[in-house]
């Protein structure tokens, strides 16, 4: 298979220099803001985005090293295949959060929302429209069991890898 290479169109601006201890997604990180710093090549493209309300932000795991394709997620104590997790630790590891639009001002995107580490490449902005993005007959899998509190779990060491 050939080769795919992307290139960044901006950096995420966030309070969060490590990943640990982070909102482990962006729906519980609500009272944290961070930016969107978009090369401004790319400011042209942000033409009607301020009409809505909220964004999927599609980046680059720039601190994930390596992959297992069964690991623990966040969530929960049993260990289930990548695909069927959120985690960064991934055969390409690239993430996506929805994050809400505060304000737009040139090149930067001032949003809530915040699950990223500081730096983060970004590959993508989308905008987030309900009537496409919430399938009437969607399912949780695993998770649909799960009695958790999402707003008070964090993340940990568990995708940092030991011996970079």
């Amino acid at each position: 298979m050939d080769q795919i290479c992307y290139k960044a169109i901006g950096i995420i601006e966030s309070p969060f220099d490590h990943a640990i201890n982070m909102p482990v997604q962006s729906l519980v990180a609500e009272d944290i803001r961070g930016k969107i710093v978009l090369d401004p090549k790319y400011v042209e493209g942000l033409k009607d985005i301020h009409q809505f309300s909220h964004v999927y932000v599609i980046y680059h795991f720039h601190l994930s090293r390596g992959f297992e394709l069964v690991a623990k997620p966040f969530l929960d104590n049993n260990e289930h295949g990548i695909f069927a997790i959120r985690a960064p630790r991934r055969p390409n590891p690239i993430g996506i959060s929805i994050v809400k639009i505060e304000k737009i001002v040139k090149n930067v995107i001032y949003f809530s929302g915040v699950d990223m580490v500081n730096g983060t490449p970004i590959l993508d902005i989308k905008p987030f429209i309900p009537q496409f993005d919430i399938p009437n007959d969607a399912s949780s899998g695993w998770m649909k069991l799960k009695n958790v509190e999402l707003g008070s779990t964090k993340s940990d060491s568990r995708f940092v890898k030991k011996n970079l």
